[in-house]
């Protein structure tokens, strides 16, 4: 296992682009990281310059406490699994998976073992001698994932390895990785675009921003129950958390839709954003349908109007207007609303947030949420 160490990395290119600013993280002994964002966000060149494949810049990238700006890949103890395959077509599974064992000059018998024992792990034992074409998309992955499990270093790194499998077999293979790490016990990092993968497979998530901006850092809990900003709370989550506009007068939220709440009961300090445009923010998960129009005692009531509905069998996405603003709920495919119908729902105070408009930070807030 390893300990990784970033300070202040950076990334400029000769063109001048700063593709990472001020990256700055420590990663423990057996930690499963995943880097997530959206396209340009610098999440790739953070993992290749780990690899030693991307000169750093600026800053200092230690390695179990030593400075590991300088080392070459070798001398870093890494494994890396990309995007494609990359398999030999001409080797069969066995032969790909001993083929950087046979370069390093180890002995058959040794080999031998190796292979067996990793194709175990990764369910092989019955392909070793199919070769790359008589597989599966998800089988050539286990065979990609083989060839750096196999030689049992310290860090791996994952560049979006799933990224060319279909639904289904990303599923699997999400679970299949995640057993593999626990099994192996390495420090790894993984670069993904899909949050949902990174919501069920790691341990911590880095959150980037295009231009190479981290945004936040945390647990898979953490980023989704207390992002720390809007593009946090935007981009995590599955549809996306709701934003409605706003300013803050007399201690409530009003807009032009009609909406007035206290927000007392969800800000620390109110009076610190008085007079001040602010987001509310609900994830559209978080919502229940208003029984008798009304809303409970810790609940705001917001009035909407059905636009669109879609049935995913346990639940019912509908995409409602709130104002002239666009938001999506979902709800119990039982109590679905009819298209074009006026409704009201509930957002309880433990699943709203008020964001300031203009740093785009999040209000600090007592709410203890869950």
């Amino acid at each position: 296992m390893a300990q990784l160490l970033f300070k202040d990395v950076n990334k400029v290119y000769p063109n001048g682009y700063h593709a990472v600013h001020d990256f700055n993280m420590e990663i423990k002994d057996g930690e499963f990281i995943c880097l997530v964002g959206d396209s340009g966000c610098g999440k790739s060149t953070t993992l290749r310059m780990i690899a030693g494949l991307e000169d750093i810049t600026a800053g200092e990238f230690y390695i179990d406490g030593k400075l590991a700006n300088q080392m070459t890949s070798r001398e870093r103890g890494i494994a890396m699994v990309f995007q494609s395959y990359a398999l030999y077509p001409h080797l069969t599974v066995y032969e790909n998976l001993a083929f950087g064992l046979m370069l390093e000059g180890i002995d058959a018998d040794v080999i031998e073992e190796k292979v067996q024992a990793t194709a175990k792990i990764l369910g092989l034992t019955d392909y070793l001698e199919r070769f790359p074409r008589n597989l599966s998309g998800g089988q050539c992955q286990r065979v990609a994932v083989g060839r750096a499990l196999i030689r049992k270093v310290s860090i791996f790194l994952m560049d979006e390895p799933l990224s060319n499998l279909d639904a289904k077999q990303r599923v699997t293979m999400r679970s299949e990785i995640k057993q593999i790490h626990r099994s192996v016990g390495a420090t790894t990092i993984y670069v993904t675009h899909d949050q949902t993968e990174a919501m069920t497979m790691s341990d911590r998530i880095v959150v980037m921003k295009s231009g190479g901006y981290v945004q936040q850092i945390g647990t898979p809990f953490e980023l989704y129950f207390y992002p720390k900003n809007l593009f946090v709370a935007g981009f995590i989550g599955e549809p996306p958390m709701n934003f409605l506009n706003g300013k803050v007068e007399s201690g409530k939220f009003v807009n032009g839709a009609g909406l007035c709440f206290d927000i007392k009961p969800i800000v620390k300090d109110v009076a610190s954003i008085e007079g001040r445009e602010v987001v509310f923010a609900f994830r559209p998960e978080a919502i229940k349908l208003a029984k008798g129009g009304k809303a409970g005692k810790d609940e705001y009531l917001i009035e909407a109007q059905v636009d669109l509905t879609e049935l995913l069998g346990d639940t019912t996405n509908v995409y409602a207007n709130v104002g002239d603003v666009n938001v999506i709920l979902k709800v119990n495919p039982h109590d679905t609303p009819e298209m074009g119908a006026a409704f009201k729902f509930c957002v309880p105070h433990k699943a709203a947030y008020v964001y300031d408009k203009e740093t785009e930070e999040a209000v600090p807030s007592d709410v203890q949420r869950q």
